[in-house]
């Protein structure tokens, strides 16, 4: 399969169709953190939305899709959708004029977003957490969390599905405990979120840690949504599977 994975700097999803042997790239404005140039184009997206395009990778190999991609998996930026920066539009913490600047700037996001789902393509799958869209435009067809795939982490993770099934939970975890903070130190006192907890760590800022994709919840995205299921669940026999989860 041809498959575009948007707005994916880390790679994750793209390795791990790679691994399948698909022609998966991940495409972003940025460079890619995973490693790979020869997968990943660095460009604006909405040229190659539609398919019958040209493209060159990082390594500077020119690539073409004659057709329309198989498949798109997109991750487009939330910074101005998630519900957790909700205070930036009150005018109790912020200017009139602040207020409006943002108005604007989801407003192009919630554009954005839509392109994805307007494309020309028959499978599309696209990641966003709970937010303005979910509210203002449409519910997702799922939503998930890390600790359903075997990553010790709570985040609700919405997903808008066209033409492929949700996603089946394997190597279900316990619901993590919730994180607290008093001092730096975890304890008894404010309760943090699970990338509250990942800033300063490595160099990573909290921005930068809520836009990865969990390795659990790649590899289930690459196994789920391109093998035949009778293959898919082959691979996965030893794993504990939770198949009424989201009957």
């Amino acid at each position: 399969m041809k498959i575009l994975v948007a707005c994916e700097e880390s790679q994750a999803v793209t390795i791990e169709l790679r691994k399948l042997d698909h022609e998966a790239y991940s495409c972003d404005i940025i460079e890619c953190s995973g490693g790979h140039l020869e997968w990943h184009i660095m460009q604006d997206v909405l040229p190659l939305l539609n398919g019958k395009c040209e493209f060159k990778t990082c390594d500077s190999v020119l690539h073409s899709v004659t057709d329309k991609w198989d498949m798109i998996i997109a991750f487009p930026p939330c910074t101005y959708l998630t519900s957790a920066g909700i205070r930036h539009y009150s005018l109790k913490c912020n200017s009139l004029e602040k207020v409006n600047k943002r108005i604007k700037k989801r407003n192009e996001a919630v554009d954005f977003f839509k392109l994805f789902i307007n494309a020309d393509c028959n499978k599309i799958a696209i990641e966003n957490p709970v937010g303005y869209i979910n509210t203002h435009f449409k519910k997702p067809t799922q939503i998930i969390h890390p600790y359903y795939f075997g990553d010790n982490v709570q985040k609700r993770t919405c997903l808008w599905l066209k033409g492929l099934p949700k996603l089946i939970p394997t190597n279900m975890l316990p619901k993590p405990k919730p994180l607290y903070i008093c001092q730096g130190e975890k304890c008894k006192g404010k309760k943090i979120n699970w990338c509250e907890a990942s800033r300063g760590h490595n160099g990573i800022s909290r921005a930068t840690a809520r836009s990865k994709t969990f390795p659990g919840i790649a590899k289930a995205m690459a196994n789920q949504w391109t093998l035949p299921f009778d293959e898919w669940s082959k691979n996965i026999k030893n794993e504990n599977i939770q198949l009424s989860l989201f009957d």
